[in-house]
């Protein structure tokens, strides 16, 4: 596509627990590709993508946060500026949705949120592995109530491995966020 002059930029943060497929449905969505030899984030990377929706121009950037316990404190800091989320768990480990309401304290934390309170929280739940139902140990219905709770965006499954969802899941923060923002 090559460069071009972005009408608008979102930063998007990914975080949930170590493991649960945070890099793996990243560069899914950047190549296309399934590549299962991610090794573990440190700290934290960040992408970029553009794309043309409506004719809008959009830079996207997504910023993988490390799932280990040990670089929580950074994220606070990194979350600042950002336009919206996507929370990750892996839908064959229970402890990594149980873990939801810390990593969304944190992404609280630094996410400054000026919408009304009539807006659902630009934030997308996703259960990653949808490729190893037969292994499932958080219910849908689990994850879903989570997400009416807390007034989050949206839910999907997801797999990385088949490609299953993935660019739905970027188109959809993506349409919230032009919504947001009143591009259209």
């Amino acid at each position: 596509m090559g460069y071009f002059q972005s009408d608008v930029i979102f930063k998007i943060c990914i975080f949930g627990d170590g493991g649960v497929g945070k890099s793996t449905l990243i560069r899914r969505y950047l190549t296309g590709l399934f590549d299962d030899s991610t090794s573990m984030t440190i700290g934290l990377d960040f992408y970029s993508k553009q794309l043309i929706i409506k004719g809008i121009k959009i830079a996207l950037q997504v910023w993988d946060f490390a799932g280990e316990e040990r670089f929580r404190f950074l994220l606070p800091s990194y979350v600042m500026g950002a336009s919206g989320g996507i929370f990750m768990y892996d839908i064959t480990r229970f402890t990594s949705l149980k873990n939801f309401p810390e990593w969304f304290s944190i992404f609280k934390k630094g996410f400054n949120n000026s919408n009304n309170d009539e807006q659902k929280l630009p934030i997308i739940m996703i259960g990653g592995k949808s490729d190893l139902s037969e292994k499932r140990t958080v219910l849908r219905k689990h994850a879903e109530k989570i997400v009416n709770d807390e007034n989050l965006y949206s839910y999907f499954e997801c797999s990385s491995k088949t490609g299953e969802n993935v660019e739905n899941i970027f188109n959809e923060i993506v349409l919230y966020l032009l919504k947001i923002a009143k591009i259209f």
